[in-house]
């Protein structure tokens, strides 16, 4: 299948993909779409950014074209497709998806997520959708308010599924799937497939297909990957020397904290580097505009904690910079998935601190890849983290950079120092008089408690300067 049109999609959907600029299938879609036009259900594995959005939009658009109707009445738009996503991102994102592509299909598509008012929610809920993008916490929030009922869903789909995992909404997932119908079409997708997932997967899924278009918990193979050796300290005086002196533009960089991105923006920004910040604190309006900003180009750097390594969409995003290693390595695939997309190349620089090497190990563990070290001239990394950092065995780490490295006979030829004799008389710490073993101590030693006191303060007195 090397076109839309060989995927048995209808013209409506074909007009509006070539409007998106898109002529071929992506693995994923190829793969998918037909499944998903026959009724199966399915678990699909794909690397972010392969267009696995599409793969399910395009197919559902399809099946519940007819259902399109220009009646007024709220009865008439029941929702019939719901998509559960992790991140408001990643729901603004799939949205935006099912109106490009459904844009002649006359379906009535609506998105909730929390950090918003959610009055206007409401009113288009009672309105009437056929498709509905939510977020899990906001969701139950409208079902609470019985401002939206799921009775009739005909399709569902979780994506992100790892990523629900990671940030805890498995039991808020588990709610919402007991409103819906047994007879439901039921869609799973995640970059990473632990036995959590599958057992969440049995849950709602009838004898699954699985597609998955690369090896698991793989980097995107279009993503080149560097990292820096660095002291900590001296971490954004790199970052902005890269920034400066590569003319970087276009750069994603990922922190640990919101008050470290915060922070970093901040010091970015005073350092000449227009920059912009999105995390958990922001709000939604502000999260939005950020992101908007960047993706015109006027602002060149934005800097983001986790909530951000999910969801974000932005076409060929020529950087991606880890200012903080992510403590799993999972999330280092989905940070360095945000570039490296839609068949362009991207670059995956990470600044790496002595105390982070245990992290990176995982990282290439998972990867299946050893990443390339290059020390930049004048920021080097600590002298004692220098052999971790760049590779060296664990014995080299033990042993010290400073230390000579000893090999072969040079190693022999190396003594230890002779241990010193055991003497054959013991002596007496206090009076320096020998005594034979199994002996009694010294008279002295047997003398009250007091008196001992009285003849050590007399023995230090020399080495002691009384005050004044």
């Amino acid at each position: 299948m090397k076109t839309f049109a060989d995927l048995g999609l209808h013209p409506d959907l074909l007009k509006a993909v070539a409007e998106q600029g898109y002529t071929e299938p992506t693995p994923i879609q190829a793969q998918a779409i037909p499944l998903v036009l026959a009724g199966r259900d399915l678990m699909g594995g794909a690397q972010t950014g392969t267009g696995k959005t599409a793969a399910f939009a395009l197919p559902m658009l399809q099946r519940l074209a007819a259902h399109a109707n220009t009646s007024a009445s709220p009865a008439r738009h029941p929702v019939r497709a719901l998509i559960l996503t992790p991140t408001r991102e990643l729901a603004l994102q799939v949205e935006e998806s099912f109106r490009d592509y459904g844009k002649h299909v006359g379906l009535r598509i609506a998105v909730v997520f929390g950090g918003v008012p959610i009055e206007p929610q409401m009113q288009q809920l009672r309105s009437g959708v056929e498709i509905l993008v939510a977020t899990p916490g906001r969701l139950l929030d409208h079902v609470h308010q019985r401002t939206v009922n799921l009775s009739q869903v005909e399709i569902f789909v979780l994506d992100e599924a790892d990523r629900m995992l990671d940030m805890g909404f498995i039991p808020d997932v588990r709610r919402i799937l007991a409103l819906l119908t047994a007879r439901k079409q039921g869609l799973l997708f995640s970059a990473t497939f632990s036995d959590e997932i599958k057992k969440l997967a049995d849950a709602f899924l009838r004898h699954p297909v699985l597609v998955e278009v690369a090896r698991r918990n793989a980097a995107a193979e279009l993503v080149s990957h560097l990292v820096h050796p660095v002291a900590r300290e001296r971490k954004r005086d790199l970052l902005v020397h890269l920034l400066k002196s590569r003319d970087m533009k276009q750069v994603l960089v990922f922190t640990a904290t919101r008050l470290g991105a915060n922070r970093l923006a901040y010091q970015l920004n005073r350092s000449g580097v227009h920059t912009a910040a999105i995390h958990g604190d922001k709000t939604q309006t502000e999260r939005i505009q950020a992101l908007e900003e960047f993706k015109a180009g006027k602002v060149g750097v934005l800097v983001a904690t986790d909530v951000a390594a999910r969801g974000l969409d932005i076409e060929q995003l020529p950087y991606v910079v880890n200012f903080e290693l992510p403590n799993s390595p999972e999330d280092y695939v989905h940070r360095s998935g945000r570039t490296g997309r839609a068949g362009s190349t991207g670059l995956a620089i990470s600044l790496v601190c002595g105390e982070e090497t245990e992290r990176l190990v995982e990282i290439e563990r998972m990867i299946k890849v050893k990443i390339e070290r290059e020390i930049v001239a004048g920021f080097g990394p600590d002298v004692r983290d220098a052999p971790g950092l760049m590779g060296r065995p664990d014995r080299d780490r033990r042993r010290g950079a400073d230390e000579p490295r000893l090999t072969g006979s040079r190693r022999a030829d190396r003594a230890a120092p002779p241990a010193p004799k055991p003497s054959a008389r013991p002596v007496d710490p206090i009076f320096s008089k020998p005594y034979e073993p199994g002996a009694a101590p010294p008279v002295e030693r047997q003398r009250a408690p007091q008196q001992r006191e009285r003849q050590v303060a007399a023995l230090l007195g020399g080495f002691i300067r009384k005050p004044g």
